[in-house]
């Protein structure tokens, strides 16, 4: 049996800077890490394309918040306490410089996540904390055998791995999206709100996007029929469908409502963000104004070219269409490609390698101030183990530096 002061399940962001911040505060606390696999830190070496998309430049928590489907209302108190400023402080302290880019996403001046995995495991290094590695956790309990259940919470906890069995005072868990670790927390007496993908791409089957892919469309509009999901920004044109924030920001608001329509749905898009009429009135206009040109050849409203092209071809015309023999059919045709297409959705693909979850750990059985369990004294939770999940671009990232940090001020206290 050994024993620990605290030990913390995952070795991934939140359960490193977790681990860095307690031993930084108390010295005196034998900090252990469990980590499954036999390295750690492996959402940080592939986030932002293996740049590490470290935070967002928002510094407001009532508009950083917005960014959350899930834990909106729960991360605004905790935002105060530890936020976008106080994380590229952090960093900065430890010699990783961050810069913000054109989105707002923010990334080590190096471009590469191994700075930012460096520092962590020198700081691990430097405050003597203890990783062990293919350390997968099979049982968690509290400790003791008395039925007396505060006498049981206040002893802390039994934790068994594959090949060695731990006790500690305080423990963290930080397993991310992690079905094992839920069922034991489920056995702790925990709700696990039900796990479904939250960033994903849309597979799209259909002419009007086929051959063209890469093509963006810088700022449209997007509806997904039948709910009140929507959203605005720029969207890509993949081999398998669309993607890009536009995209991304549905999956994440709408992952419970997709996930129940089994990823098959009906989406409207606005490509130019005006109403049918006006976008109309603009196409007799413009009639008018290039009579003699070729409707396929004379690309309108700031559309990528390919883009235009299909969709004229799909307005019933062909390649050699003058505007001036446009009938009111096919201007009416246009205009509704243009502001109201209609794309049919079949499944879903993963965005890069960043799976991100929503689902987890009940928010109602947590304590914000602490991120204690309200069940389990001295049980604590970070990052994307608890149903908390974000937008892309560094938010999911400031939801574990945040957590993790008032975990550690928690506990070291």
């Amino acid at each position: 049996m050994i024993q620990k002061d605290v030990i913390i399940v995952g070795g991934g962001a939140a359960g490193f800077f977790a681990a860095i911040n307690i031993a930084e505060q108390n010295p005196k606390l034998k900090v252990t890490i469990l980590e499954r696999g036999s390295e750690g830190l492996q959402k940080v070496k592939v986030s932002g394309g293996g740049r590490c998309n470290v935070t967002h430049a928002e510094f407001i928590p009532q508009e950083l918040i917005k960014n959350y489907p899930r834990g909106e209302k729960e991360l605004l108190g905790p935002f105060h306490q530890f936020m976008t400023g106080d994380t590229i402080e952090w960093f900065e302290k430890r010699g990783v410089e961050l810069k913000i880019e054109d989105d707002g996403r923010m990334f080590p001046v190096s471009n590469s996540s191994q700075t930012i995995i460096d520092c962590f495991l020198n700081e691990a290094k430097k405050h003597h904390v203890q990783i062990l590695y293919n350390q997968s956790v099979t049982a968690i309990s509290p400790r003791s055998s008395h039925t007396e259940l505060v006498e049981v919470q206040s002893r802390g906890f039994e934790i068994s791995t594959k090949d060695s069995f731990f006790t500690c005072e305080k423990l963290l868990v930080a397993t991310g999206s992690n079905p094992k670790i839920w069922n034991l927390l489920e056995a702790l007496g925990h709700t696990i709100s039900q796990p479904v993908p939250s960033l994903f791409t849309f597979d799209i089957n259909d002419e009007r996007i086929k051959d063209i892919p890469g093509v963006v469309a810088q700022n449209v509009e997007v509806k997904v029929l039948g709910t009140n999901l929507w959203s605005e920004g720029p969207l890509l044109i993949t081999h398998v469908g669309m993607s890009a924030p536009v995209i991304l920001k549905l999956s994440a608001f709408g992952a419970v409502e997709l996930a129940n329509r089994d990823y098959k749905f009906e989406i409207e898009i606005n490509f130019i963000k005006q109403a049918f009429r006006d976008c109309l009135e603009i196409l007799k206009e413009l009639k008018h104004d290039l009579a003699k040109k070729t409707v396929f050849k004379s690309t309108q409203f700031d559309l990528p070219k390919r883009l235009w092209q299909k969709l004229v071809l799909a307005s019933n015309m062909n390649e050699e269409t003058r505007w001036a023999d446009l009938n009111k059919s096919q201007l009416e045709a246009l205009a509704s490609q243009l502001t109201q297409a209609i794309f049919k959705v079949d499944g879903k693909s993963t965005f890069k390698e960043e799976f991100v979850t929503a689902g987890g750990v009940d928010l109602k059985e947590i304590n914000f101030k602490t991120f204690e369990s309200k069940l389990c004294k001295n049980l604590y939770f970070a990052g994307e183990v608890i149903n908390v999940d974000a937008i892309t671009g560094g938010f999911n990232f400031q939801n574990a530096w945040t957590g993790a940090y008032i975990v550690a001020k928690s506990i070291s206290q």
